[in-house]
């Protein structure tokens, strides 16, 4: 039994239909399948893309995971709440810890991350977009951590991943207001990074994905391992974080490569050695 699978109770069902695989040469989709709920996150739901996560996370030929809901209505309305409403508290307990979890895994993953925002986005969804490196959201998205409307709070790393992307004083009158925004104003508070022309969100997800798939995969993952895990540290110990990583590239094929390619002038062919 892998890691993951052992942390679900033995009676959640694994049902691959809930979430999609669909790889396009070096970059993979992720697909919550359930528009007629929202793509709304069950039980089920979150042991399919935790297993999916873990194994995907193993195969560096993936140069960036898109993750987004099905449908043009909802990237994911958070938690099951149907669900949840019949779940004895001991459960509770247990489906919170995993869809933390989740969050986590996908902040983890080694891959770059790009979160296709194609409607709404509230509670979990909010938090699992924020657990991607990158948002793109179409026109008519609207997010918000609005569980506080619920007489709960964020607790899959709402309140701490936003306060860290948009400001602490921004964030508390997201969260403590349980306000929803629009797309525009998610992109200038930058809880967006674009937003898409009507009708073109998965051309312009696939722009970003490709711009980043086109550069160094090794680079590309030890700068993100950088940012992650230096821009909490004293400036000092940060940037011994970044020599660190600086040091994975040196000795790759991909470097001399790249060096090749410019005195050549043609583009360089990168293999991710």
């Amino acid at each position: 039994m892998s890691r993951v699978a052992a942390e679900f109770p033995a009676d959640v069902p694994l049902e691959p239909a809930l979430v999609s695989c669909q790889r396009e040469g070096e970059l993979v989709w992720l697909t919550i399948q359930r528009a007629e709920v929202m793509n709304c996150l069950s039980f089920p739901t979150l042991k399919r893309f935790r297993l999916l996560l873990e194994e995907l996370r193993e195969d560096l030929s993936i140069r960036c995971l898109l993750l987004t809901g099905a449908g043009e209505k909802a990237f994911c309305a958070g938690a099951d709440l149907k669900e949840r409403k019949s779940m004895p508290l001991e459960r509770v307990a247990h489906f919170v810890r995993n869809i933390r979890a989740l969050m986590d895994d996908v902040e983890a993953m080694p891959q770059p991350t790009v979160a296709v925002i194609n409607g709404f986005c509230f509670g979990g969804g909010t938090e699992l977009a924020l657990a991607c490196d990158l948002r793109v959201a179409a026109p008519h998205s609207e997010l918000g951590l609005t569980e506080t409307a619920l007489a709960i709070l964020p607790g899959a790393g709402g309140t701490q991943r936003l306060p860290r992307l948009i400001g602490k004083s921004r964030a508390k009158d997201l969260i403590l207001t349980a306000r929803k925004l629009g797309a525009t104003e998610a992109e200038h508070l930058g809880l967006v990074n674009r937003i898409a022309p009507a009708g073109a969100l998965r051309a312009s997800a696939l722009e970003l994905a490709q711009a980043i798939a086109a550069n160094g995969p090794v680079a590309v993952r030890a700068a993100k391992a950088a940012i992650d895990g230096g821009l909490e540290l004293p400036q000092r110990q940060g940037l011994e974080h970044e020599a660190r990583c600086y040091e994975r590239v040196l000795s790759t094929q991909d470097r001399l490569e790249a060096l090749a390619a410019f005195a050549e002038k043609r583009k360089p062919r990168y293999a991710g050695r």
